[in-house]
């Protein structure tokens, strides 16, 4: 069945364009949820005459990308952690630590959208790849430090 999308999304494609989806994918969640129509004559019609707005959109969505990438490989994010013996970590620095740092530095960015196979469970520097917009990854300085433990040492 062939829809247009009201709205970016990573699966399927950017806003306007004409995709081709299940049948149940399209009625059960797509058009329900707002972020489809189906791909009708008048339909096409309606979204030809917007074409040039949502060009535009895009490229200023694009550009925005561009910038917050930029602000992010200029970042370093520094977590401290427990550390056991082995320089092995108690707990993991995730993808919701470090977005969460992020909104703190005034940069939002969707967790989902950091690209982190699995959690840092150890001591160093890891390069952390974000997805920012379709077509534009950024990459984050994320640096773990063991916690400073007061009292224990001197």
């Amino acid at each position: 069945m062939e829809v247009i999308l009201k709205q970016d999304m990573d699966e399927l494609g950017l806003e306007g364009d004409v995709v081709d989806v299940a049948k149940g994918h399209a009625r059960n969640y797509l058009i329900p949820r707002g972020f489809a129509i189906e791909s009708t004559l008048q339909n096409r019609k309606l979204f030809e005459l917007q074409r040039k707005k949502i060009e535009i959109r895009k490229v200023k969505a694009r550009e925005e990308a561009e910038r917050v990438k930029e602000r992010l490989e200029d970042l370093a994010l520094t977590f401290s952690q427990k550390v056991g013996e082995e320089g092995k970590l108690y707990g993991s620095v995730t993808s919701m630590d470090i977005a969460s740092q992020l909104e703190e530095n005034e940069i939002m960015i969707d967790r989902r959208k950091i690209l982190l196979e699995k959690p840092i469970k150890a001591l160093g520097e890891f390069e952390v790849q974000v997805k920012i917009y379709p077509g534009v990854t950024g990459s984050l300085k994320v640096t773990v430090v063991p916690e400073e433990n007061k009292g224990e040492q001197e």
